[in-house]
Formats: C-alpha cells, sequence, structure tokens
C-alpha cells in the first residue's frame, strides 16, 4: 500500500483540519490552551496512535494463530509534565478470552512490536521543507 501524505491545515486560532486518505480529523487545543477544545490534542492524539495500533497488532496476531481472543483494551497515559518532550508513555493491555499463559505471554510480547511503538522507541528522524 502506498503512503499518502497527511495534511494538517489551520487558520486562526488552534483548530486544525487534517486530511488522511478520505478521512478528515479535527484537532484542537483545550479551552484553558487558547483553543475551542473542537477536538483531540496532538498529544492524546500520539497516545491514540499507540494505544491503536497496539490493539490491531494483537488482534491481528490473535487471528493468524487462532488463540481466543475475544478483545484488546490499551489503556495509554503519559504523567504530567511541563510542556516538552514526554519522557515517558505508559500502557495498560487487557486482554479478554480464555487464553492459556502462553498465548497471554505471546501476545504481551507482540504487543511491543506494533510499528507505531517500535517507532517511538527506536526514535525518528524528522526532515522539514518550508
Amino acid at each position: 500500500m502506498a503512503h499518502s501524505p497527511i495534511i494538517a491545515e489551520t487558520g486562526p486560532g488552534f483548530r486544525t483540519a487534517v486530511t488522511v486518505r478520505n478521512h478528515a480529523l479535527t484537532i484542537d487545543e483545550p479551552v484553558e490552551l487558547g483553543g475551542g477544545d473542537a477536538g483531540a490534542t496532538p498529544v492524546e492524539l500520539l497516545l491514540a496512535s499507540l494505544a491503536s495500533c497496539t490493539t490491531i497488532t494483537v488482534r491481528m496476531y490473535a487471528d493468524r494463530k487462532g488463540y481466543p481472543l475475544r478483545s484488546v483494551r490499551v489503556t495509554a497515559t503519559r504523567p504530567e509534565a511541563p510542556p516538552g518532550p514526554i519522557p515517558e508513555l505508559s500502557l495498560q493491555l487487557t486482554l479478554e478470552g480464555e487464553l492459556d499463559d502462553e498465548q497471554r505471554r505471546r501476545l504481551i510480547e507482540i504487543a511491543h512490536r506494533c510499528p507505531v511503538h517500535r517507532t517511538l522507541a527506536a526514535g525518528c528522524r524528522i526532515t522539514m521543507t518550508a
């Protein structure tokens, strides 16, 4: 699959329209930070990307292996910290289903292998042009 560019555009204020393939997202900041709270913040979306990538990766693996996994839930949190780089992200993984200990262990191991997790853990060079 070719990777389409993701376009983010804002006018006055912080409300940002984002286009991802044929999907539209609204990103904003909370009122207390000067936004209109019309959508999740960029950092919340980062955590949402990590959590959803983790659930999809675990689900794909379980389905391929025929594991009796009913549902996967990931709760992503970050510590309260001053603005700047986020020092740590935490994931709480909940696996529902009649899984034996080995299946459960393997799914937890696989959860660390989602592309978003691997990108964040390894670091990523970012280039910018204007």
